[in-house]
This record gives C-alpha cells, structure tokens and sequence, in this order.
C-alpha cells in the first residue's frame, strides 16, 4: 500500500494528499484502517500519539470536525506532518509538536474525546530494524505499553476512548496492562491480512467505562487470491482513488 521508499511522490487519498518519505513509517494499511475504524462520533478534541507523516491525524480530520493534535518525537516525521497539515484543507483544525508521550502527558491540561495510536509493536528485541528512527516506531524501548496506559489515563475524559492497532501477538499483554491502570476493553477488530490464515493484527477501543458486552469483529483484507476482500473495499472505498 505504501510507496517505494525512494518514492517521493505524494500519497493521493480522495479527501487530500500527504507526503510520507521523509517520516519514520510511511503509510500503510494498519494505520488507514485504524483511522477508519476509530469511533469519532461526538468527539470534538483528538490526540495522535506518534503521529509519523500525520496520515491517521488526517483521516481523522475528514471524518469528524474534531480538533487533532498530535505528538511526535522524530525531527523529520514533525517537519513532514507539519508541512501536510499546513497544506491540507483541515489546517486550521491539525497541529503537531515535537514531544515525548510521557513528557507530554506529565504537563498537558486537557482532556481529550479520543486517543489514537499506532504505537511501538515489538517487545521482541531479536525482532529490531536497524535505522534507529524506525526502530523507536516499531519497539516499545522508548514508550512501554504502561507508560502508554498511564499517560492515557491522564489524558482522556472518562467518557472518552483510546483507540490502538497492535500485533495479535500483543493483545494479551496490552490488555492485562491496561486492566491494571483501569482501561476496559470496549470492542476489537481482529484483522486477518489473507483469509486462509490466522489474524496478525488487532484493532482495540479501551476505556474507563466497562461495557455489558465487548464487541467483537473480524476483518479481512485479501482472499486466499490475493485480490481485497468486499469487506475491505467497503470499509475504504470512500477514501481510496479508484475504489468506487
């Protein structure tokens, strides 16, 4: 989905354009169907943490009238989101810092409807790219799913959701951490990227209000030939070119 990493091109959705080459991730299914699925109903203030080029900010934005701001700790990937926010027809509505989660939370007054995140994935260390700016978005070295959790907390009114996409492999561990800080799981997607074989990703809502019932969905993204699912142009088809 994303573009050659030497592709400087823009990444064109239906709503805007964003470049994404310089950031730390470029863009990408997890984070687009994340920024789709995220429930922005009622919610007039967002906050991304981690915000890479600022693609799930963006989303967001032509979802909801919503204030989103965003907190990013790579110098390139808020130089980046910065310039497509400013570009962007949903300018007066985005802006990013260059801050850490934890710092940011220790300091922040407010009080946010929704928090958004594609977080740090692995806590697997044999598993680490090399160029460090990737591996700081991809490993929770800098930013562990408790200070996550505890900043989260923090953060968000008690009517508000935190909405993360993770590898399956990570939800039992996320979850047992967010109990402890008193975050409920509310609803989960559990994303199948073939539908022969078995979820590797999984989209979860917490928050501090415990639901009757979790609800439970299952997502999949391609057929066993390859070619994307119905469920997955349906979802998309209001934000990709060409899929009407």
């Amino acid at each position: 989905m994303a573009n050659h990493p030497n592709d400087t091109r823009p990444f064109h959705f239906k709503q805007f354009s964003l470049h994404h080459h310089r950031s730390s991730m470029k863009v990408g299914t997890d984070a687009i169907i994340l920024a789709v699925w995220a429930d922005v109903d009622s919610a007039d203030s967002i906050l991304d943490i981690g915000s890479g080029s600022g693609i799930i900010s963006m989303l967001l934005a032509s979802r909801c009238n919503a204030r989103i701001h965003a907190v990013e700790t790579d110098k390139a990937s808020v130089e980046e989101s910065t310039d497509n926010f400013r570009n962007s027809k949903f300018n007066t509505r985005l802006s990013v810092q260059k801050e850490g989660f934890v710092e940011y939370a220790n300091h922040c007054s407010e009080r946010y409807d929704l928090i958004v995140s594609n977080p740090p994935f692995f806590t697997n260390h044999s598993f680490k790219p090399k160029e460090e700016s990737r591996k700081n978005a991809r490993h929770a070295d800098t930013l562990g799913f408790e200070q996550l959790c505890n900043g989260v907390s923090k953060l968000m009114k008690p009517t508000g959701k935190f909405c993360l996409v993770l590898p399956e492999s990570e939800r039992q561990y996320f979850l047992k951490t967010a109990s402890l800080i008193g975050l409920h799981i509310q609803k989960q997607l559990n994303i199948f990227p073939i539908r022969k074989l078995p979820a590797n990703r999984v989209n979860l809502q917490v928050g501090f209000q415990k639901p009757k019932e979790i609800l439970t969905e299952n997502y999949c993204i391609r057929e066993n030939d390859f070619t994307f699912t119905a469920q997955h142009i349906n979802l998309l088809k209001d934000y990709y070119i060409g899929w009407d």
